[in-house]
Order: C-alpha cells, then sequence, then structure tokens
C-alpha cells in the first residue's frame, strides 16, 4: 500500500483515514479523533509500502485493548486491501488485477446494514485474457495463472453468530456492567454495551471431474484452493464415480503441487460421473452430519448424468433443506444461445439460488458475488 494508492481510492488520504476509524467503529473498536490523529502522523513516518509497518503502525495508536487486536486486524484487511490492490490501468481484453467483490471501502459501513464485509482477491500483476475461456489455456497460460492463486486472498461470507460481541454503543450489556460493578463494591461505574457478532459461514466445493469438466474444474479448483489454503472455512469434494474429500490436499501453499496432491486423491478424474449418487454419497457421510448445514455450496458442473436423473432431483432436494445457498456453476452457460436442456441440469435448477457460468477469469467477479448473497437477495439465478 503506498501514498498513490491511497490516494487513488479517496482525493483527500485524511478522509479515508475518518472512514477507517469509523470502519473500526463498526466492529466494535472505540476510536477517538486524537488517536486517528496519531495514527495520521505515524505514517508520515514510515515506508507506506510496507504493508507490517502500517499494520503496526495502527495497533500502536488505535487498539487500546488486546482482546481488539483480532477484530482490528481484519478490519485492517477488509478496508485498506481494496485500496491498495485498486486497479490501475487496464489495456482491453487483458486483465492485469480484478475486483472479483464489491468494493468496501468507500461506502462500507453506510451500504452494508448487515455488516457484510467481502474479501478482494488479487490476481497478480501477470496479464491473461480476461475472455479467454479456461478450457482454452496453453500449458503456460495455465502455469501463470496458478502461480497467480498464490498471492489471492479469499475470505468467506459471514453469518450472525448465537454470542455478541462487545461493542461501544448498542445494546445495554447488563450482564457485564452488573459484573464489572463488583470490583467496585456494586457500584456501576461505565455502562456496557454488546452487538450481534458475526462469523465466517462455511463455503463447500463439490466438483465434477468428468472429462467433460476436466480443464474448466481444475482452473476453478485452483480458484478454492485460494480459500482453504487462506484460513477461510472452505472445504473441497470431487465428483465422479465417487465423492471424494480434497479439503486436506488443497492446503498445500503452492497451487500446482495442491491440484496434483487432489488429483491423486481423485483416482476417477477425467472419468464419468454420476452426480446423483456421488451427490448422495456426499451427503450421507459429510453433509447430513452438519458439514452442508447453513453452508454456502457451490457445484461445478455441466450437468450431464449419466446416472439416473430423479435421484438428482432427490438429492438436490435434500440438499437444499440443508444449506444456506446453493452455487451453480456451470461454464456452458457462457454459450451463446445456452438453454439447460441436460437432463440433469433441468432436474437440479430448480433448487440453485444463483446459477453461473465461472468460465473465464472476468466471470469469477459473478461467482464471488453469488457466493456473498443472501437468499433475500438472490429471488432469481444470476444472469
Amino acid at each position: 500500500m503506498t501514498a498513490g494508492q491511497v490516494a487513488r481510492g479517496e482525493r483527500d488520504p485524511f478522509g479515508a483515514l475518518q472512514r477507517f476509524g469509523a470502519f473500526l467503529q463498526a466492529e466494535g473498536i472505540a476510536v477517538t479523533p486524537e488517536a486517528l490523529a496519531t495514527f495520521g502522523r505515524a505514517l508520515e513516518a514510515i515506508d507506506l509500502a510496507e504493508r507490517e509497518q502500517v499494520f503496526w503502525a495502527g495497533v500502536a495508536t488505535l487498539v487500546r485493548e488486546r482482546d481488539d487486536q483480532p477484530a482490528y486486524a481484519r478490519a485492517f484487511d477488509a478496508f485498506w486491501l481494496p485500496l491498495a490492490s485498486a486497479p490501475a490501468e487496464r489495456s482491453r481484453g487483458t486483465l492485469k488485477y480484478s475486483i472479483a467483490a464489491l468494493p468496501i471501502a468507500e461506502d462500507a459501513v453506510e451500504r452494508d446494514e448487515r455488516g457484510q464485509t467481502f474479501a478482494r482477491a488479487r490476481y497478480s500483476a501477470l496479464e491473461l485474457d480476461s475472455e479467454k475461456r479456461f478450457a482454452d489455456y496453453t500449458p503456460e497460460e495455465f502455469a501463470r495463472f496458478l502461480a497467480a492463486v498464490s498471492a489471492w486472498r479469499v475470505a468467506a461470507p459471514l453469518r450472525r453468530s448465537r454470542r455478541p460481541a462487545r461493542a461501544p454503543r448498542g445494546r445495554i450489556d447488563v450482564r457485564r456492567i452488573v459484573r464489572d460493578a463488583m470490583k467496585f463494591g456494586g457500584e456501576p461505574i461505565a455502562p456496557s454495551f454488546r452487538k450481534t457478532a458475526q462469523r465466517p459461514r462455511r463455503v463447500i466445493a463439490l466438483c465434477d471431474v468428468s472429462g467433460s469438466m476436466e480443464k474448466e474444474t481444475r482452473t476453478l479448483l485452483a480458484f478454492f484452493h485460494a480459500g482453504v489454503a487462506s484460513g477461510a472455512p472452505f472445504e473441497a469434494f470431487s465428483l465422479g464415480t465417487r465423492a471424494v474429500r480434497l479439503t486436506r490436499a488443497l492446503r498445500q501453499g503452492d497451487a500446482a503441487a495442491a491440484l496434483r496432491r487432489a488429483a491423486e486423491l481423485a483416482r476417477d478424474w477425467g472419468g464419468g460421473t454420476r452426480l446423483g449418487s456421488t451427490l448422495r454419497a456426499f451427503l450421507d457421510r459429510w453433509g447430513q452430519r452438519g458439514l452442508a448445514r447453513g453452508a454456502v455450496v457451490v457445484i461445478v458442473s455441466d450437468g450431464w448424468e449419466r446416472g439416473d436423473v430423479g435421484l438428482l432431483g432427490e438429492q438436490m432436494a435434500r440438499l437444499k433443506r440443508l444449506a444456506h445457498r446453493i452455487v451453480w456453476v456451470n461454464p456452458r452457460k457462457a454459450a451463446e444461445g445456452y438453454e439447460p436442456l441436460a437432463a440433469g441440469m433441468a432436474a437440479a435448477l430448480p433448487f440453485v439460488d444463483a446459477f453461473v457460468s465461472g468460465h473465464n477469469l472476468a466471470s469469477l467477479d459473478e461467482l464471488v458475488r453469488a457466493l456473498f448473497e443472501t437468499r433475500h437477495d438472490a429471488a432469481r439465478p444470476v444472469e
């Protein structure tokens, strides 16, 4: 993050500092104008190109309670990372950086009443054709894509937690007031407030590894690898002739090594697929036991079903009752005049909340937006 990058997001850099203070307040961290002014003076004395220096300058000047440091770290990444990775000049047909999310730095506090924050995945400075289909990548382009994945940061959508969190204002926390009063002979000294806390929502990727989806699946699986490697609650499974859990393989830091390990685990990679039976196997072994409950489930498949189409419809209805939201990624959707005529796709579509293509870099923005939407936001599939 340099001074010039901050200025691109805000004509008056001090206005960005003020909004950062408001952002911290919304996260439950009490920040005074004096502390923000001290933070601004600290920024003048350090190298703004060094993220760690900026981060610790904020810790030293803005964070007064040790318990607030995790919330500060999340707020720091959520607010400043979009500005630091803001796109420079883009040439036609190439992509140096992708937004891959909704912007949050400008109006996060006012716009997002649910407190939802959106991760910005940075695609690195490597030039790749944003409109070129993943299936048409040359080996060199795919290698550059995998190298760029290592720099991506992907966060999970948020959900309400049952446990409240401390806040500078909000609902009065009677229990904490009484507990604190016991330290002063029963006299309440200061008010305490609480707010509804939020936790990351699990994201589960079910990837069709059949021959017709091999190239697209390996590229999209690299995207989900970025979520797993970032420490977000991402899970990944292969759907072929059987269901295989790939999450542990995707924890490898290097995307290429992670994909090789995933292919070794999914021994049916590049073979056929039976979506209905493998989806049932996933639900019986993992989903019904709690993994899919309240999760955002992403199914990557072209919808070609070689097994019982009726069984696929039954299992999709079963998944719908468990999941918070179902997103179907079908690269064939990008074709001109596409209609979901495949029997498997037609059977599954009534239970899908968002239907996206995910066939190239540009379409990944659409996929990320679908992940962060809620059921109230999605009355119809994303077009």
